[in-house]
């Protein structure tokens, strides 16, 4: 069970100081402090994949993306093009529920300075892979970053399912058809780090969003 997972040690240890310590402004809430599961609707069209939970967001929380100002950009986005009933993102009963969509990260631990290493990837790998094999629905996926794209990328390989070659690259905005008939569509992660320097604006995340419910709904 993914919530019981103790796999990676460095992991186990960074999420269990944080929720022992938690921030000030946070001091009179129960942290997580556990591997988080996605989260959405299991017949979703659209899986949503990020890199790890955030220390004093879904580490905190128990839920993807939730209770972060990355949770705040994503659902704000998902809800704008209707896969959501809510905007926010607060807690684990607040309420939100996804339609056609689901999140999920390659790594299920808050990582240190939000940096998985490659082994902590591979050893979180099966649980993407039953995931996906749970969501037969699928037909986009939306990378959230580079560290994203390539845990993707794995996960088909080691399904054994054939990739286009050459291998599709990386970059804000970039599709792919891959030749299951599932759409691989990149955005940087809107982490703060991108978000305020302005990397990642409001409409270039919103044109990845918009890219696939266009997708979704017969769109070339």
């Amino acid at each position: 069970m993914i919530i019981s997972c103790e796999l990676c040690p460095r992991l186990v240890e960074h999420r269990e100081e944080v929720a022992r310590k938690k921030r000030p402004m946070y001091a009179d809430w129960d942290y997580w402090g556990r591997p988080v599961p996605g989260f959405g609707d299991p017949g979703a069209r659209l899986l949503v994949l990020g890199l790890a939970p955030a220390a004093h967001g879904a580490n905190r929380t128990g839920r993807m993306f939730t209770g972060d100002r990355s949770g705040d950009w994503l659902y704000g986005t998902l809800y704008k093009f209707g896969f959501c009933n809510s905007p926010e993102s607060r807690s684990r009963d607040d309420g939100l529920s996804l339609t056609d969509a689901y999140v999920t990260a390659a790594v299920r631990c808050a990582p240190p300075d939000n940096k998985p290493l490659p082994r902590e990837r591979s050893n979180c790998l099966p649980y993407l892979l039953r995931e996906f094999e749970l969501l037969s629905n699928v037909q986009v996926v939306v990378a959230l970053g580079r560290f994203a794209f390539d845990a993707y990328l794995a996960l088909r390989s080691d399904q054994r399912c054939k990739l286009i070659s050459p291998q599709p690259l990386f970059g804000h905005g970039a599709t792919c058809l891959l030749p299951d008939g599932v759409t691989l569509v990149c955005s940087y992660h809107p982490s703060q780090h991108n978000t305020l320097t302005g990397r990642l604006t409001q409409d270039m995340f919103d044109a990845v969003f918009s890219k696939a419910r266009q997708l979704l709904d017969g769109g070339q």
